[in-house]
């Protein structure tokens, strides 16, 4: 019982002291940069836009340096006087995803990006990396942040009703997912709130998303559409929406995403949140899940919930796709001689950092595709859009196929520790 005692306030110091550092350092709003990363599939310039005090931090205030080291890109934050690591998170673009593409090896393009941390009290520096071929960062950009600098906007937020679907308490301490509404019209927002509680219901009751039932907040943003729907270029169908989101990404007709990832942002600031959700007013069968930035599905079709819970995979835990026999606008997205980051795939460059002692000793690596393995963690080639030279987990997992599996084992470890990281 002493022992017990004595851990408990040795854990209890150690919050406090975590809280004490935030405060130290940070306020509870937000610190919003706004830039553009440009290049080609070589190379990437960062060119700065402007930066926006946002009014609610929803991040964990003990855990602020990132862990996990996923994601293609990754900000930090550094204390100025005392050149101390104070905040930093990895993720993923739309614009890193381009230039895996053909079209990256002919032209040029710009995207728009978006960065937020806790809004810092002192001077600071924002140092931005980009993830390189061999797997380590390299640094692209580095500036000097003035928090008292006048030419940080400190506009209104905009004007958007927002309902709490679902509230476990004190965003610092729980989950927070901001659904923002796309290509539904003010008349339509009784559906909009209604098709987030079906689909967040559906992630709940999904292991391990289910242990945690009472740690999300769930907040619905009515951002209201001129029209109804989402454009389909492939079919000539365009609509005024508010988030400018499309199918045919990379023209690929089942990928929907937005390149505006500004408004997306400017909705999402109205409430506290950990990650961003884009649920889109279409019976359409598609979506999209970026890293750290945001996910996207429909709303309507009848694997809609199965979508969002892959595309959740990828936007809040960082996991990769296994599928490898759909057709994908990427060229050589996994060099095979560097170890993904992602955790539910491998190159085998590196398989001792992955699920290696999740493998029992009577199960065979590589692991033959035979029903006798169905629901084994093992070592199944194929994976990252790749046949040959890259594994997954298992036989079948939701991060694979539209299959009624589930995330296997590897995957839900993954989210548990990602759902642990913004509790705590």
């Amino acid at each position: 019982m002493r022992f017990i005692t004595v851990l408990f306030m040795a854990m209890l110091t150690v919050m406090v002291t975590a809280q004490s550092s935030f405060d130290k350092y940070f306020t509870d709003k937000v610190l919003r940069f706004d830039y553009m990363l440009a290049g080609d599939y070589r190379n990437t310039v960062v060119y700065p836009d402007g930066m926006k005090e946002e009014p609610f931090y929803g991040g964990s205030k003990t855990r602020l340096i990132d862990p996990f080291n996923y994601g293609n890109f990754k900000y930090e934050l550094y204390d100025s006087a005392e050149d101390k690591l104070i905040y930093s998170r990895g993720f993923c673009t739309l614009y890193q995803e381009w230039q895996t593409t053909a079209e990256a090896k002919v032209m040029q393009r710009s995207f728009p990006e978006v960065a937020t941390m806790p809004f810092p009290r002192n001077r600071c520096r924002f140092v931005l990396s980009q993830r390189l071929h061999d797997g380590s960062f390299a640094r692209l950009y580095e500036t000097e942040i003035d928090p008292s600098d006048y030419f940080i906007r400190k506009e209104k937020t905009v004007d958007a009703r927002v309902s709490r679907i679902l509230y476990a308490g004190d965003p610092a301490l729980n989950v927070d997912l901001a659904f923002i509404a796309e290509g539904y019209r003010a008349d339509e927002m009784n559906k909009f709130r209604g098709d987030v509680k079906r689909i967040t219901d559906v992630l709940l009751d999904e292991p391990p998303y289910n242990e945690y039932k009472d740690r999300f907040n769930i907040w619905a943003v009515e951002a209201v559409s001129a029209e109804s729907g989402t454009d389909i270029p492939g079919d000539g169908i365009y609509v005024s929406t508010v988030m400018n989101s499309s199918f045919y990404t990379f023209d690929l007709d089942r990928y929907l995403t937005t390149r505006d990832i500004k408004t997306v942002n400017d909705y999402a600031a109205v409430v506290p949140h950990d990650n961003i959700i884009i649920l889109i007013n279409s019976p359409k069968y598609g979506g999209g899940g970026v890293y750290n930035y945001y996910s996207c599905t429909t709303a309507d079709h009848p694997l809609s919930a199965h979508v969002f819970v892959h595309e959740l995979g990828h936007g809040f835990a960082g996991l990769a796709d296994e599928y490898y026999s759909s057709t994908v606008a990427y060229e050589n997205f996994y060099p095979l001689d560097v170890e993904p980051w992602e955790p539910n795939i491998t190159t085998l460059v590196n398989f001792d950092s992955k699920w290696k002692k999740m493998i029992s000793a009577k199960t065979p690596v590589p692991t033959p595709a035979e029903p006798v393995y169905n629901g084994i963690v093992g070592l199944f080639e194929g994976g990252g859009y790749s046949a040959k030279g890259i594994y997954r987990p298992q036989m079948e997992c939701t991060m694979k196929s539209n299959t009624p599996s589930g995330l296997c084992k590897v995957c839900r470890k993954a989210v548990r520790e990602m759902i642990e990281f913004y509790i705590k």
